[in-house]
């Protein structure tokens, strides 16, 4: 089988990088075209860790060569910016895998949470971009809308238990995330002497990610009680979730049989950290309960799992290879 060819704009930032560093030993892909906003850089030049490894210009971004050169394109572009991407790439039938929430959402829900919306039309072609969810719609997909890292642990969380659920309860989702999720821009939130030995909420029940969360599992928004941290650590993420059930269940053996098939998700004995998960696309998950409080352990590498690798997943999928071609499993550890 032939190469395929495969772009990315946004290269400058944490999850375009993740994902330069994955494409350039894929054995199917071959990373053809990289951009960002201004151009006039390598590789080497933006990222000084690829220096001797990946020397690739990297162009100023632009639709009509990059069509020339891709079969896919990854937007690794923030929100609104990848819009103005989508519409005439679509246009061309490449097939795009977007990080951003430009189409995670309904346009009532974005428009809410973001800004107004100015391609509605592919909100109608767009598939979420959770395998564990969608996997035959990935497989037929052109655009793909990756998740947040907040929803990808929440949801994986959640799913196997959602029909245990007492209806209408309260559902506490306690995040906690690695400072890379920030992106590199540096804010005074950000900055080493705000985060260092410190660890404060964000957004507490507004953040945009709640209603992304409550969307894809199909319950109120008003349900969803999301308060993410950020805590003084590079990477990592894990989601801490409480909700009420009922009945005489084994949760143990639900997980495991939910998840049985699942490549990408670990069901633990133990309750999970952030480390085992580092440098990987697994997903690790540990479940316990006391009297009808189910508590609920989700793990993931916000970089990867919560975006690059997860990206490159449905990428494979949308290419028609399998799931795991290029895939980090091997944890940043120690």
């Amino acid at each position: 089988m032939a190469k395929i060819n495969v772009g990315i704009i946004g290269v400058s930032g944490y999850t375009g990088l993740e994902l330069v560093k994955m494409l350039i030993s894929h054995p199917k892909f071959t990373l053809n075209y990289v951009a960002n906003s201004t151009g006039a850089t390598t590789l080497e030049e933006l990222h000084p860790s690829l220096s001797s490894v990946c020397s690739l210009e990297v162009k100023k971004a632009d639709v009509e060569e990059c069509s020339s050169l891709c079969e896919l394109v990854f937007l690794a572009v923030p929100h609104k910016t990848a819009m103005a991407y989508v519409k005439p790439f679509m246009e061309k039938g490449m097939k795009i895998v977007d990080f951003s929430a430009d189409y995670r959402l309904s346009q009532e829900v974005y428009e809410a949470y973001y800004c107004p919306h100015t391609d509605t039309k592919n909100l109608e072609n767009v598939v979420y971009g959770l395998p564990e969810m969608y996997r035959e719609e990935i497989k037929q997909a052109s655009l793909v809308a990756n998740p947040g890292c907040y929803p990808t642990s929440a949801i994986l969380g959640l799913l196997p238990f959602l029909e245990k659920r007492i209806p209408n309860t309260p559902i506490i989702i306690d995040a906690k995330t690695g400072v890379s999720g920030a992106g590199k821009k540096l804010s005074d939130v950000t900055h080493f002497v705000n985060v260092n030995d410190n660890m404060f909420a964000y957004n507490p029940f507004h953040h945009r990610h709640a209603p992304e969360i409550a969307q894809k599992l199909g319950i109120d928004f008003d349900e969803v009680n999301f308060v993410p941290h950020l805590v003084p650590l590079t990477r990592g993420m894990i989601a801490s979730i409480y909700i009420q059930v009922d009945g005489s269940f084994d949760e143990n053996e639900i997980l495991k049989e939910y998840y049985k098939e699942e490549p990408f998700v670990r069901v633990c004995k133990n309750p999970v950290d952030m480390k085992n998960t580092a440098g990987t696309n697994f997903c690790d998950i540990y479940v316990k309960r006391k009297g009808n409080v189910l508590f609920i352990a989700s793990s993931i590498d916000n970089l990867l799992r919560g975006s690059s690798s997860q990206a490159l997943a449905n990428a494979n999928l949308m290419m028609g290879l399998e799931e795991n071609l290029g895939i980090p499993i091997i944890a940043y550890v120690p």
